[in-house]
């Protein structure tokens, strides 16, 4: 399942994050790529020794967890630290899959990826977020502040930066529940019962419906 997510952050943790990576540390993209990525891979990143690299994480990493259709849709157990990125003109990163198991001394399954994008599209040309899917290529260029959301088993690139500068916080997710379909099941079911509550209250139907989506987490969660 890919899902869009607007407004994760607010106008002031937005206006925090781009103001503090007008003048902070960048390094090669390539330092964080895999050894097959790195042939691929032309972008900059901002240091993770850089004075504001913690600040902005945490920012960043609070207003993710809080937004409830992520947490309904990804069902997060580990979130990998944030990499803010730059694609300046002529940077892109070509066609890849993320990698299965990220981290050092704490590995983690990259289950669920995601995209937070920190400048106005309207600021750069190119640069899309292309997701290849069963239904052929999805292109994604969001507003400042809206996240884009996918299984990490997805082979996906960003296209060539023409004009501008594209601002972007990235990560991955090692979710409770492994399997995309599974989340997706259980999504649907949250989905139904939220509907159901806020048009009927709490009704014999709305009970089965919550007992459902939760023995299905019982049975499908990993902890």
């Amino acid at each position: 399942m890919i899902l869009t997510i607007e407004n994760i952050l607010t106008p002031e943790e937005l206006e925090l994050i781009t103001s503090k990576l007008q003048d902070a540390e960048f390094v090669d993209g390539k330092l964080t790529a895999g050894w097959f990525a790195k042939q691929i891979k032309n972008n900059i990143q901002l240091s993770g020794s850089a004075e504001a690299s913690g600040e902005l994480r945490t920012v960043a990493i609070k207003a993710i967890k809080r937004n409830l259709l992520f947490q309904a849709a990804v069902k997060p157990k580990i979130v990998r630290p944030i990499l803010f990125s730059c694609y300046e003109a002529g940077m892109y990163y070509g066609s890849h899959v993320d990698n299965a198991i990220m981290g050092g001394e704490k590995p983690i399954r990259s289950d669920v990826s995601f995209t937070l994008f920190l400048n106005s599209p309207s600021s750069y040309k190119g640069g899309e977020l292309v997701i290849d899917t069963s239904l052929g290529e999805q292109a994604f260029k969001l507003e400042a502040g809206s996240m884009v959301v996918y299984p990490s088993t997805t082979l996906h690139r960003v296209e060539k930066v023409v004009e501008g500068k594209r601002l972007a916080a990235v990560s991955w997710v090692q979710s409770f529940v492994r399997e995309p379909s599974e989340r997706e099941i259980l999504f649907d079911l949250d989905t139904t019962k939220q509907v159901m509550f806020k048009k009927y209250g709490k009704t014999p139907e709305f009970d089965l419906i919550s007992k459902t989506h939760a023995n299905l987490i019982r049975k499908w969660a990993e902890v």
